[in-house]
């Protein structure tokens, strides 16, 4: 039964993946110029950025949307075409690397089952109020701060004896309807949220790592089809870089997720859930 299960989620993540496929090249690849599809230094930039976000968010469980959309920022787009661009990647990404993470064992279908209605419905709504109402800039800082926080909490646990068995996810359904709103409206934030506090509880990082970023796929799924339905796709070598490069690196994440020793691992999180949210900062007030 329990392989039964997990090959549905796998099928699953595929169709809804070819689903995407068919409908960007009948519905909006026809509207894409020659100078869209012409591969310049761009294109290639954008591969090696999503290669190394993907290697990182693969091994960690965050920091591909924030790192990415952070980017993207930088470049001139608005926040809503940012986040429009970020998730149409990590649809494949996150796709690649949840199969990755179910091949490598780091998966709990306890606790995906916890976060995936919660964290898809809160997305697909903070998506719909990006797309058609909010400007996401609004609650970054707020969230970087919470954050920074968070992060100096998980090295502090890094450093205890004893942590918790993997047995109370009361809270998972709470921290995926926060992390997938978040992550809609800011274009990142499911990682570092979910991630975060559940390895922050005692979790096995492996674990948790691996199961949320299979539920991600489905999170930015959703958000993606909703902020594609408001700006359609623009920036398409930008977009096609972080796929390629983003799919290319997602197996190797999940493999170095399932080597790293858990105190390793949970000191490189808050230290890289820092450094991203001091940089986030650093952007808005600068």
């Amino acid at each position: 039964m329990d392989k039964i299960k997990l090959r549905h989620i796998s099928i699953v993540i595929v169709a809804l993946k070819l689903l995407l496929i068919a409908v960007v090249l009948i519905k909006y690849l026809p509207e894409a110029s020659v100078e869209d599809l012409t591969f310049n230094s761009t294109f290639f930039w954008f591969l090696l950025a999503g290669f190394l976000a993907q290697i990182v968010d693969g091994a960690l469980g965050m920091a591909y949307g924030v790192t990415s959309n952070s980017v993207l920022l930088g470049f001139g787009l608005s926040p809503r075409l940012a986040s429009a661009a970020v998730h149409t990647a990590e649809v494949f990404t996150t796709g690649v690397s949840g199969l990755s993470h179910i091949k490598f064992g780091n998966f709990s279908k306890a606790l995906f089952l916890k976060l995936i209605v919660p964290g898809v419905l809160s997305a697909s709504v903070g998506a719909y109020l990006l797309g058609s109402v909010i400007d996401g800039d609004f609650i970054k800082p707020f969230v970087s701060l919470y954050l920074i926080v968070l992060g100096a909490i998980i090295i502090a646990k890094a450093f205890k004896k004893k942590t918790l068995k993997e047995s109370n996810l009361k809270k998972a359904p709470i921290y995926a309807l926060f992390g997938g709103f978040l992550d809609a409206v800011g274009g990142g934030g499911w990682g570092p949220i979910v991630t975060s506090n559940l390895i922050k509880e005692g979790h096995t990082p492996s674990t948790v790592i691996g199961t949320v970023n299979t539920a991600e796929f489905f999170i930015t799924y959703f958000s993606a089809g909703i902020l594609i339905y408001f700006t359609g796709i623009q920036s398409w070598q930008i977009i096609l870089g972080l796929i390629l490069g983003g799919t290319l690196a997602a197996p190797f994440g999940a493999y170095i997720a399932k080597r790293l020793p858990v105190k390793t691992m949970m000191i490189t999180v808050g230290v890289l859930i820092i450094l991203t949210s001091l940089f986030t900062l650093s952007k808005i007030i600068f």
